[in-house]
């Protein structure tokens, strides 16, 4: 077999091609050992700065904060006040020896070799980016209130801190110590990276919320409908009932089957009725609701009890230039007319009767039905008493 391979590649030829081998070997091995070096010793060496993201593994926890391993020749420190924006009463709380984690760099390598780091900015970085995103598509949050300053309060998000401004705050009936730990839905208003500002507003998502409501509750309402809601304001003309997004209009006439003066006189804002819907207008968005319809309509009451002809007892509850309204049952008013109260001609109805007066009159006109009932002081005699 050697003759052979000597005859192939000559005497020298085996020895030649078996040292070119080991050369070429050797070569590759001390390239590849070079390479190592010279990576090692630049991840050793290399050269953090201020702003820069590192990964490391935390290897001790102390008092005032924890060391890192950043995998280079200097170690880091993350002080206790840059691990979270939330206060912190035990380390352990937030991390463990061994979690790997990314970290900011604060500060570059004082003179003992060491990096100051922070955990909480990293976490605020990726706070900003997804604010930025929530904002851009126009997107609600929900945040907890984690303080009460003047005009407004603080929120805790992403690990970054938001300001609701009072204005743009609507919680109704709540201390300021009520109010720490709610949760409350927000659009954002602004944001600002380079000044750490970030302003949001509840009012402006309750307003996108109702809107949506809105649009489910006329969708879904029907006249009849009995729906219960809140009175949330009043004013000369009727009360506002919050439906659970939409706002129905209780007018002063629907409140009672018995005259009112003014809605307060009966209703407060906070009150819990159940009504009764008169009306809805989808275009405008308008519904209509009535309170006395929930209750019994005393006009079908008195057709079985009243006829014309009748003496009956009343109190007078207003007077007018033309005559006076006399409640002969609860919910029903009679008019008494100036010509019905005396034999005397021109006479001022306030010559005759005033507000609160007990009366005794004569059912003139009488249709229920109509809502109408005229009464008569004129022909009272002390037979009709006697008789009725």
């Amino acid at each position: 077999m050697r003759n052979v391979l000597e005859k192939a590649w000559g005497k020298e030829g085996i020895g030649a091609n078996i040292s070119v081998t080991e050369k070429q070997l050797d070569a590759t091995s001390e390239k590849a050992k070079s390479e190592f070096e010279r990576l090692l010793d630049e991840t050793l060496s290399a050269k953090y700065e201020q702003g820069d993201i590192v990964s490391g593994n935390i290897v001790r926890i102390e008092r005032d904060g924890v060391l890192v391993d950043v995998g280079s020749k200097s170690e880091g420190f993350v002080p206790v006040k840059e691990l979270s924006n939330s206060s912190v009463e035990k380390v352990e709380d937030l991390v463990k020896v061994g979690d790997r984690l990314e970290f900011y760099i604060l500060r570059e390598e004082n003179e003992n070799g060491q990096l100051t780091l922070s955990l909480k900015r990293v976490a605020q970085a990726r706070g900003w980016v997804l604010l930025e995103n929530h904002k851009k598509n126009d997107e609600t949050i929900r945040a907890k209130i984690s303080a009460v300053v003047k005009g407004g309060v603080v929120v805790d998000i992403y690990g970054l801190r938001g300001f609701v401004p009072a204005s743009q705050l609507r919680v109704r009936g709540t201390t300021p110590e009520e109010l720490i730990g709610l949760e409350i839905p927000m659009k954002i208003l602004e944001t600002d990276i380079k000044r750490n500002k970030l302003i949001l507003s509840q009012r402006m998502a309750i307003q996108e919320e109702k809107a949506a409501q809105r649009e489910k509750i006329l969708n879904t309402m029907q006249s009849g409908q009995v729906v219960t809601g809140e009175i949330v304001r009043i004013a000369d003309f009727g009360a506002f009932v919050d439906l659970g997004g939409l706002d129905g209009l209780l007018p002063i006439s629907e409140i009672s089957w018995e005259r009112v003066s003014h809605p307060s006189d009966v209703l407060k804002v906070g009150d819990a009725v159940t009504t009764k819907v008169l009306k809805v207008d989808q275009e405008k968005g308008h519904i209509s609701l009535s309170l006395k319809q929930m209750q019994p309509d005393p006009w079908k009451e008195i057709e079985e009890k009243f006829h014309e002809g009748q003496v009956i007892d009343g109190t007078v509850r207003k007077i007018q230039t033309f005559g006076a309204f006399v409640q002969i049952y609860p919910g029903v008013d009679a008019l008494l007319p100036t010509v019905e109260m005396s034999e005397t001609p021109n006479i001022k109805p306030e010559e005759v009767v005033q507000v609160g007066q007990a009366v005794k009159a004569i059912i003139k006109k009488f249709s229920p039905r109509e809502h109408k009932i005229s009464l008569s002081l004129r022909g009272l005699d002390v037979a009709d008493l006697i008789g009725h």
